[in-house]
């Protein structure tokens, strides 16, 4: 067990056949559980023991409160870092990328089941978590969403692996309009595998508890699958996916993908809105988010969805580097998150003024960039 008021809360509660479950509890209430570089000290060397440990035979990851399991990374903290810079590249910023993204890492290439209770806001490095989980859990009051344009960035934390397999061009319409997941939407587009009530959750904490666990781990999986399934409610699974918005309206989000370059988007997007009110959402989170980055992810968002995780996130952290050292991504945070002025003087502000050598820029580390690539060594073996 961790002190009540640490980032991370840990616990590790006895299991049947001996075994060991154990807990990370994101600790930050107030600020939806944003993923700061004070959780990641604590989890990533969690992680690597858990994994080590005979003993521990799957890891929960959950949020404090109930209002999200995470709402993304600390922002806020990499604008006081981006400022703390004054216009130099930024070390702490840099430094928070590589390793958000190595710890995203652990979790994909985790060698033990692993719980992501996805209840509540679930946003950017929030979902960067629970996609590489074995098993992820919705809720009726999950909201899912990518919404990295609005700020100056790009869908990170290895976006391009799980936005690219979906159908159709519906990871990259995600993207590029920051629309949220429902439940509903989450299990048709294989972002979650179950739909559990909210209020279930100690009880299925509980329930982990009395699983006969054998550390072995494909049978391991299908225990957990097993116990989740008892909690489902197969009904409301199926009406929920049935229901999806998203399904309903793959066929005209499949003609928004053909468009050949962001503002060829832009411009099918208000004719969708124009026809089905669903899309204005989009319109809206369009006209405020950063020209460059929605150029930036139009392309992102066409790369080869059969890419490793590795290969992803390796870009992934060229990309935040690029971001870090142009003016959008700390101009983006003071305008939505600092000043709440929600009047963010864009460089450049049209998307007509975006330089195709601009986007090029942001698919390799700067020329300048010191040392090693600091994410070289990922693997497929295991966590990193």
């Amino acid at each position: 067990m961790t002190t009540p008021d640490a980032p991370v809360l840990i616990e590790e509660r006895p299991a049947g056949g001996g075994y060991t479950v154990a807990f990370a509890c994101l600790n930050a209430e107030r600020a939806l559980n944003s993923l700061s570089q004070a959780m990641i000290a604590i989890l990533q060397p969690k992680l690597a023991e858990w994994a080590r440990r005979d003993d521990v035979a799957a890891v929960v990851l959950h949020g404090a409160g109930e209002k999200a399991f995470c709402a993304g990374g600390d922002v806020i903290g990499i604008h006081a870092a981006l400022r703390a810079a004054d216009g130099a590249p930024s070390a702490d910023a840099e430094g928070f990328f590589a390793a958000e993204y190595r710890l995203d890492h652990s979790v994909h290439r985790f060698p033990k089941p692993v719980l992501c209770w996805g209840h509540g806001i679930v946003m950017g490095g929030g979902l960067g978590l629970m996609a590489g989980a074995s098993h992820r859990v919705v809720t009726e009051a999950s909201r899912i969403a990518m919404p990295e344009v609005t700020i100056g960035l790009f869908p990170d934390v290895g976006a391009s692996w799980f936005l690219g397999r979906m159908p159709g061009g519906i990871g990259r319409f995600l993207g590029m309009t920051t629309t949220p997941m429902r439940a509903g939407d989450a299990l048709w587009l294989n972002m979650a595998d179950f739909r559990l009530d909210g209020d279930d959750r100690e009880a299925v904490f509980e329930a982990l508890t009395t699983l006969r666990w054998s550390g072995e781990r494909a049978a391991d999986d299908a225990r957990l699958s097993q116990l989740l399934r008892r909690f489902e409610d197969d009904d409301t699974a199926a009406a929920e996916r049935r229901e999806s918005p998203l399904f309903e309206r793959q066929a005209t989000i499949a003609g928004l993908d053909d468009a050949a370059d962001a503002a060829a988007f832009v411009q099918g997007l208000q004719a969708a809105a124009n026809q089905d009110a669903f899309f204005e959402h989009g319109v809206r989170a369009i006209a405020g988010a950063s020209p460059t980055s929605l150029a930036v992810v139009h392309r992102q968002l066409a790369g080869d969805p059969r890419a490793a995780i590795e290969t992803v996130l390796q870009r992934d952290y060229a990309m935040a580097v690029a971001c870090s050292r142009r003016p959008d991504l700390a101009e983006g945070i003071r305008a939505l998150l600092v000043d709440k002025d929600k009047q963010p003087a864009w460089s450049p502000a049209r998307l007509a003024d975006v330089r195709a050598a601009d986007v090029d820029a942001h698919f390799r580390l700067p020329d300048d960039y010191g040392g090693p690539h600091p994410l070289a060594d990922l693997s497929a073996d295991g966590p990193g």
